[in-house]
């Protein structure tokens, strides 16, 4: 049974212009679960356009899960529970990667990302992402996040137009938001009508 076909990077992006009550609308038009954050919410209706398969209630997968010691080593994998933001794991990093370590929102969001995926890294992985990603972000800077729609598209239109009054803003960022809504609105309903999403 094919899928209905879109750009997924464009449908993830667009997820994100959507208020918490639509997304839920979605969910629940695609018979799952309403609970959970905004980004649970989008990762859940991302993964059934992609696959089909409903995500588990628990929104990390149970090999992704521990409730040991934080014993940061090498080889040693990083898990949901386990992992701490502390001084011994700063310690750690700042020995094998340099004293210029210090956590990130970058590390924490592929850490999260790692852990959605039932992936959970080991700590010498971090590292080497760590220190990938930072030497890329001295050199070019950060990519904006997906995440940060609002901030994002009010950042660019005050580039292109530095002297429009705040309701215009308001007023410009509602029709960019109901132009994604829509666009999730269709595909949702395209692929309802033609049965293209196994409901399993």
């Amino acid at each position: 049974m094919s899928f209905c076909s879109i750009d997924l990077d464009q449908l993830h992006a667009s997820l994100h212009y959507l208020h918490v009550s639509e997304l839920k609308m979605n969910c629940e038009n695609l018979n799952l679960s309403e609970k959970g954050k905004k980004i649970v919410l989008i990762n859940r209706i991302l993964h059934f356009l992609k696959t089909g398969e409903k995500i588990n209630l628990s929104r990390y997968p149970a090999i992704s899960m521990s409730k040991g010691q934080n014993n940061p080593t090498l080889g040693a994998l990083m898990f949901k529970g386990t992992y701490k933001n502390d001084l011994k794991t700063r310690l750690f990093f700042k020995e094998i990667i340099g004293q210029h370590f210090h956590f990130t929102a970058f590390g924490i969001d592929w850490l999260e990302s790692r852990w959605m995926e039932g992936n959970p890294p080991t700590y010498k992985e971090f590292a080497d992402m760590w220190s990938k990603e930072y030497e890329f972000r001295k050199t070019y800077g950060s990519a904006p996040k997906v995440e940060w729609a609002y901030i994002n598209f009010v950042k660019k239109y005050l580039n292109e137009n530095p002297y429009v009054p705040r309701h215009k803003i308001s007023s410009e960022w509602e029709t960019e938001r109901m132009w994604h809504k829509d666009l999730v609105d269709r595909f949702v309903k395209e692929c309802l009508t033609e049965g293209n999403v196994r409901v399993l």
